[in-house]
């Protein structure tokens, strides 16, 4: 099981994971051995609640398939197990920040004294630029 954060815990029954050859450098090694892993949520049969799983999917990113499932793979270590334990972290690091609800942004119109300085910023900045025309010329 995935530990989230004390009251949120990912059963094994809700994920998948499948080891697989890594690409890459290691010689023989890589050719013997299945170290990297796949491992894949179904966002959507999962028991998380609707805004979470909205904002984990929006989070996957390209991580996501069409049918709501995340899959996430790692191939950093020689070690099946390291693998394993750093493609959960990254599931629970995706859970964590799917859980934090973002504060609604507030409206505010800009303050009266604001509204002068930009327009007193524009009058001056039309200034520099009304000198730089060739001395003499009226147009």
């Amino acid at each position: 099981m995935i530990v989230v954060n004390d009251r949120l815990v990912i059963g094994e029954d809700e994920f998948s994971e499948k080891a697989a050859k890594a690409s890459g450098p290691g010689g023989q090694h890589v050719n013997k051995t299945s170290t990297a892993i796949e491992l894949r949520y179904d966002v959507r049969a999962s028991a998380l609640p609707d805004d979470v799983k909205e904002r984990l999917e929006r989070l996957a990113g390209s991580r996501l398939t069409q049918d709501g499932v995340i899959v996430l793979f790692s191939q950093g270590s020689r070690s099946q197990e390291m693998n394993r334990q750093e493609v959960r972290e990254r599931l629970a690091e995706l859970v964590r920040q799917a859980l934090f609800r973002p504060k609604a942004r507030k409206k505010t119109k800009p303050t009266y004294a604001s509204k002068l300085k930009r327009l007193d910023g524009k009058t001056r900045r039309g200034g520099v630029k009304a000198m730089r025309g060739r001395p003499g010329r009226d147009d």
